[in-house]
């Protein structure tokens, strides 16, 4: 072969894979774009069972033609948690096999009709479209429109490249023979797919190879085999850094992936000789494509038949593994259906829980407090972590409440639910005072720096004295610091405003420092308030125990506090319980008295809800 006619199939080649790869993008990016809400809303409605959620993978791919998209998109449901892991390994399974959509367009059109009779028209009117609608849907339909006009152009072309270098050179001769033979050729095909990032080019590139005469049958399938196995590099390449939920679904594909290819590789030789049997009797013996199509289709559903039983064990084992710290510390800890055997335990739990509710609330305004090299990924998890604590305490009462509880117990439920969103509020303050406090750390007026030291020394002296198991609860002594905090921060407050006065500092970074001080001033108030609500449950906690067991040896009658209960409605009213009860922890971030601050937090029982409603 000349020199010459190298560089023309060469070019014929890079040219074909091209095309196939932006019509792919094209295809893609248009239905993504032109679906709008509807993909969310079929992904979130369409998955509850297994068999569903595989049709659903199936559908969307096969019309999407990216398994890639549609595995990035599910990922993001169950992160959002619209969708559980097993609904999402439906999708995964359906959409390994709707991928397979490609191998039949490829056959039963590349090689059928005159492509350029309708892929010109397409590219034409789509491109049309996509012009005179470039931010409308229409615009999106034209770019599909025009991506699978190239897509069949980029098969036509490919399948001439390949016509032409079989007739030039013997690629079969050369073919290696064997099983190392056939695992050379599944290494081809992983590579394809890996270096593309496309399972679905590679797919077409091995079919269009396959008809032009390039590859024999049985090695063309080998590659297909490792194309499909490739498409596990795209997901491990997708998922580093990701969320835990991205890493278990990215798992479940490369499990399926390599299942399935395992199992094809060892039964290929029944396979082929099935496909062919098959083959001759519908008459398509003679179409490489075909067979290749049907052998693509066939083990991927294999897969799916070996892996459903199987579906609920490795979702229970995927949930156990890339688990993070956010998950870790927000897992309750106390709280399960076996402490609500009796009142008093699950009471003595549910203390517990918000006991140390409060802990990571204190650390976390610790970390916020440490304003000159503040960690900010720790504390995004951390507030993370103390938000599905929190729903889960809002679970449990929900749970608890549906119980035969005494009053004494019943009574202490909302005071539980209030201190634990107090809480959920230190957090939420805390965090974004981390955000904001580059005011803080750019400070160079020494007057001011010296007195926000000073408030500063002082908040982290009130988190050590509740840190304290000794004063823990000394409602009175908080109550003695908050009052000595107030008058730290009025201190800090006239600095600010009279450097601001005498333009020491600018407006700008005066009025940023007043609103980061206010919000630390409001962070005390909450986690003191959180601190006198379960201080009370603490102490009633005892007094009702002491009741229930005196009213339980003056009764025989038995109370199935064991009752089954709806799961997934509890925790539903669990977070309402939540929402209503801590709806208005954050208020307006107004200023305060300090007498209000400390009748918050008497013990005389003149209580206030946060921010001065009346008592839950």
């Amino acid at each position: 072969m000349e020199l010459t006619q190298i560089m023309q199939l060469l070019g014929l080649l890079l040219g074909g894979i091209g095309l196939f790869l932006l019509a792919v993008r094209m295809i893609t990016s248009g239905l993504t774009i032109a679906a709008g809400e509807a993909l969310r809303d079929i992904l979130a409605t369409s998955t509850q069972t297994l068999p569903r959620g595989i049709l659903t993978g199936l559908g969307i791919t096969a019309i999407v033609q990216s398994s890639s998209a549609v595995t990035v998109a599910t990922i993001g449901f169950v992160n959002a948690g619209m969708l559980n892991l097993f609904q999402a390994l439906g999708v995964v399974y359906g959409a390994n096999i709707g991928t397979t959509m490609t191998g039949w367009l490829v056959a039963a059109v590349g090689f059928k009709i005159k492509v350029e009779a309708f892929a010109l028209p397409l590219i034409g009117i789509g491109m049309l479209l996509r012009l005179t609608g470039a931010a409308q849907r229409r615009g999106a339909i034209g770019e599909v429109l025009a991506g699978f006009g190239l897509f069949f152009i980029g098969i036509d072309v490919l399948k001439n490249a390949f016509e032409g270098m079989a007739a030039s050179i013997d690629l079969n001769a050369l073919a290696p023979e064997g099983a190392l033979a056939v695992l050379l050729y599944v290494w081809i095909g992983f590579l394809m797919t890996m270096l593309m990032q496309s399972s679905s080019a590679a797919i077409a590139l091995i079919l269009t190879a396959a008809t032009g005469g390039v590859l024999p049958l049985a090695s063309a399938a080998a590659m297909v085999v490792g194309a499909n196995v490739g498409t596990t590099s795209t997901a491990a390449l997708a998922v580093i850094g990701a969320t835990p939920n991205a890493k278990r679904v990215a798992s479940a594909h490369i499990v399926f992936n390599l299942l399935t290819g395992l199992v094809a590789l060892l039964i290929l030789p029944a396979m082929l000789w099935l496909i062919h049997q098959l083959g001759q009797t519908l008459g398509l013996d003679a179409h490489p494509a075909v067979s290749l199509a049907l052998f693509h289709s066939a083990f991927n559903i294999l897969g799916v038949l070996l892996l459903w039983p199987i579906t609920r064990p490795l979702t229970h084992f995927l949930e156990h593994r890339f688990v993070s710290l956010e998950e870790t510390a927000g897992r309750a800890q106390y709280l399960d259906k076996t402490v609500m055997v009796t009142p008093v335990l699950a009471l003595h739990a549910l203390t517990l829980e918000i006991s140390r509710l409060g802990g990571m609330a204190r650390e976390l305004a610790r970390e916020a407090l440490n304003w000159e090299r503040v960690d900010r990924d720790k504390l995004d998890q951390g507030l993370a972590a103390i938000q599905q604590l929190n729903l889960a305490v809002g679970d449990f009462v929900s749970r608890f409440e549906r119980a035969s509880l005494p009053a004494t117990v019943t009574e202490l439920l909302p005071l539980s639910l209030r201190a634990a969103n107090y809480f959920n509020t230190v957090a939420d303050l805390a965090t974004d005072f981390s955000k904001e406090c580059a005011s803080i750390s750019r400070l160079t007026d020494e007057a001011v720096a010296s007195r926000l030291e000073k408030y500063r020394r002082a908040i982290l002296n009130l988190l050590s004295q509740m840190d304290d198991p000794a004063t823990e609860y000394n409602i009175q002594a908080f109550a003695q610091q908050l009052e000595k905090l107030e008058a730290e921060y009025q201190q800090v407050k006239r600095e600010i405003l009279e450097a601001g006065a005498m333009a020491r500092i600018r407006v700008a970074g005066m009025s940023a420092l007043l609103e980061e001080i206010s919000r630390l001033r409001r962070l005390c108030e909450q986690i003191v308030k959180g601190m006198k609500d379960l201080a009370e449950v603490v102490n009633a906690e005892v007094i009702a125990g002491e009741l229930i067991q005196q009213a339980e040896a003056m009764t025989s009658a038995s109370r199935d506090d064991d009752a089954p209960l709806e799961t997934e409605s509890a925790h539903q009213h669990g977070e309402q319980l939540a929402q209503t009860v801590g709806h208005d922890l954050d208020g307006d971030g107004g200023e305060h008295q300090t007498e209000q601050a400390v009748e918050d937090i008497e013990p005389d029982g003149s209580e206030q809800t946060p921010d001065g409603a009346g008592k839950a």
